[in-house]
């Protein structure tokens, strides 16, 4: 112990660093959301992932006691990190410091400043007896309203001719968060959300919210460790057969091409497709742990009668329900779900096996497209995986196999090692048949359910110093059958590289190029012989974040993009921006905002950047045209326990007289938008 305090004492000694006051956490979430989510080209809910984050800074997780599972709800930490601190933990005794993380192979100055707000060392634990009284008065409740709408009328919404597609509701969108904690040992999750352009208490939606969704979790029940009732989800292998919510794939954080099954959990995100409704438990036996579930909801399509037979022709996802189309496909197909994990545990070794069918009421059809000839079919599809991971040394094994019954299968397999302490590297191997078929697979790939592609992905991250990382991928990929503007079997390359310098708790300077190439239906037969050409496209980012003083910090970015088809004229597109946070100790006011330019040729060009949200919210928007963009945001605490938030965007397009297409045309050459977030916590 007394050597232990002696170097703990010298690592503050020799790194001054360490004396700058910890981030504000809000910050620290904000940037790690862009990290993991910078590859999702699109507005997604990541409810489900800041909410947990905002769990873990109320509750850290303690060093000394966690068996790693809540280390993986991060999902910024690689398996090898959460081994190598649990190791550390066991051959030198207690945390007797966060700061130690510093001296823990594989924890660079990045990892230690994104872990620091979510952990700690203390002893003390606060589990209260189960009582009636305490589970009413010391439970923890939160209670949160929001607010948004477009300050603008869209042409969907002036339609008045009710044989013509047109909005059927108000551009309001509403949403009401429930949420009750008992010691982390049970916990009731509510939403009811209304899409803009839906009806609201009216019409089909005469019971108000268009989504509702509810979960309850108990946990530690003797050899139940959790329960479920309502809607969860299922994290299960590398995705191959099941996984619900949000997956991550490529990106700068190459560790996270290895998927890490948290099992069972509740469902509490605001996506309406992708998750299971029902009841599902895991029971420890001895070294096995089995989760069986079942679940049964109606989902989103087109179904047409066929000789009195039900034919579904399209499965829906995007959960809106706003045109008379979209209201006709909603909750249309009954879908049941039922199965079972097993998973076998020992030191450092996982394997498993999962069990899925999934039956419709109603008949899959093929579609028309040549593309669609290996398809699903039909009205089961079974699926059955094996999956493993092991932890030897410094190297990370772990892979995947699956089929679905009756037809195709994949798999894959990789490896996370550090080969020194300053470079690791992440090997992955992927085969998935066209003809494999999963209904809920959100394995790492080029596109979505894996299926249809072979890919070899190579990455490695190098730290010459505590301060400078150097991170780096090449996915090269091939797709045997026919795609969506692919008429024959094509492949293609994705490269990224990006360098970083870290000013411990004061800044970041980085540095990224991105090249990609595919390959799609030439426009003309000169431009390949094949009757197919190469897309590339080229992005280049350069970014900077600064802590100016306790009260005021910096982002900056610059961004450009190049796309080319074949032989045509290259495209351009560029993007800068700047933002401004306020953030002082203990005020009940922060704010952030920003303002940008861009400028692209076409939609080819577009750029999507992520921007600071009310809480629990995350944007994406899209930078194409020629313009400028601001946003303000503000959150002002009212009371104990009682925060609101408001933000403020608008894009700003000189010259033109019309913003959007289809049913969202806006008059003008300005679009701007509210939200109102209200919260209670008692």
């Amino acid at each position: 112990m007394k050597l232990k305090l002696y170097l703990l004492s010298w690592i503050f000694l020799l790194d001054p660093s360490y004396i700058f006051a910890q981030e504000n956490p809000e910050l620290t979430l904000d940037q790690l959301f862009e990290q993991l989510l910078e590859e999702l080209d699109q507005d997604v809910d990541a409810s489900e992932i800041s909410e947990r984050w905002s769990h873990y800074i109320k509750h850290p997780i303690n060093l000394n006691t966690t068996d790693g599972d809540e280390l993986q709800d991060l999902l910024f930490l690689s398996m090898l990190q959460i081994e190598n601190l649990l190791a550390h933990r066991k051959e030198s005794g207690d945390f007797i410091s966060v700061q130690e993380l510093q001296s823990i192979a594989g924890f660079d100055v990045r990892t230690v400043q994104n872990l620091l707000p979510f952990v700690t060392v203390s002893n003390t634990i606060h589990y209260r007896d189960f009582t009636l009284k305490n589970l009413v008065t010391k439970a923890e409740q939160e209670v949160m309203l929001r607010y948004g709408r477009l300050l603008h009328q869209a042409k969907g919404y002036q339609i008045r001719d009710t044989t013509r597609s047109r909005y059927l509701g108000d551009p309001n969108r509403y949403l009401i968060r429930y949420r009750f904690n008992y010691n982390n040992k049970i916990r009731l999750s509510i939403n009811m959300d209304k899409d803009a352009g839906e009806p609201f208490f009216r019409d089909k939606q005469r019971y108000g919210f268009d989504f509702y969704s509810a979960s309850l979790s108990i946990r530690d029940l003797g050899k139940v460790k959790q329960v479920v009732i309502g809607d969860f989800a299922l994290q299960i292998g590398q995705g191959l057969t099941m996984w619900n919510g949000l997956s991550f794939g490529k990106g700068s954080m190459i560790e996270s091409a290895a998927r890490q099954g948290a099992g069972l959990r509740s469902y509490t995100s605001l996506n309406e497709a992708n998750f299971l409704r029902g009841i599902s438990g895991t029971i420890a036996i001895g070294r096995f742990e089995l989760t069986p579930y079942i679940s049964y909801r109606l989902i989103d399509g087109n179904v047409k009668v066929i000789n009195d037979e039900r034919a579904i022709t399209t499965l829906a996802i995007s959960g809106l329900h706003r045109t008379p189309t979209e209201q006709g496909y909603r909750k249309a197909i009954g879908q049941l779900v039922y199965g079972n994990n097993i998973m076998y545990s020992k030191n450092r070794l996982k394997i498993g096996g999962n069990f899925v069918a999934t039956h419709l009421d109603g008949s899959k059809l093929l579609g028309k497209r040549p593309e669609n000839k290996y398809d699903f079919e039909g009205n089961l599809l079974r699926n059955a995986s094996v999956y493993y991971n092991y932890t030897f040394r410094n190297s990370y094994f772990f892979g995947e196999l699956a089929t679905s019954l009756d037809s195709g299968y994949a798999w894959l397999a990789g490896a996370i090692t550090g080969i020194s302490p300053h470079f690791s590297t992440v090997l992955l191997y992927r085969d998935y048949q066209k003809n494999y078929h999963s209904f809920f697979a959100q394995s790492m790939g080029e596109t979505k359910g894996a299926r249809n592609e072979k890919g070899l992905y190579t990455g490695l991250v190098y730290h010459p110093s505590r301060k400078v990382q150097w991170t780096t991928y090449v996915d090269i990929f091939k797709f045997p059958w026919l795609r969506y503007r692919v008429s024959e079997p094509s492949s293609g390359y994705d490269v990224l590289s990006q360098f970083s310098y870290i000013w411990y708790k004061r800044g970041h300077l980085s540095l990224r190029l991105r090249y990609r190439v595919k390959q799609e239906n030439a426009e003309s037969t000169n431009d390949a012989a094949t009757g197919l050409a190469e897309v590339s496209k080229a992005q280049l980012r350069l970014e900077y974040r600064y802590k100016l003083s306790n009260v005021w910090s910096i982002r900056s970015r610059g961004e450009g993009t190049q796309y080319q088809k074949g032989l045509g004229d290259k495209q351009y597109g560029w993007m800068v921006y700047q933002d401004l946070f306020f953030s002082p100790d203990q005020s009940k006011m922060t704010t952030n905002l920003r303002i940008a330019y861009f400028h692209t040729d076409s939609y080819n060009t577009r750029i999507y950047a992520y921007e600071n949200d009310v809480l629990y919210a995350s944007s994406f928007p899209l930078y194409y045209q020629k313009g400028w963009r601001f946003y303000n945001n503000v959150r002002y605490r009212i009371g104990q326990g009682i925060d609101v938030w408001a933000k403020v965007s608008a894009f700003y397009y000189p010259g033109l007289a019309s913003i959007g297409s289809g049913l969202d045309v806006i008059q003008g050459n300005l679009k701007s938008e509210i939200k109102l977030q209200l919260r209670f916590q008692f």
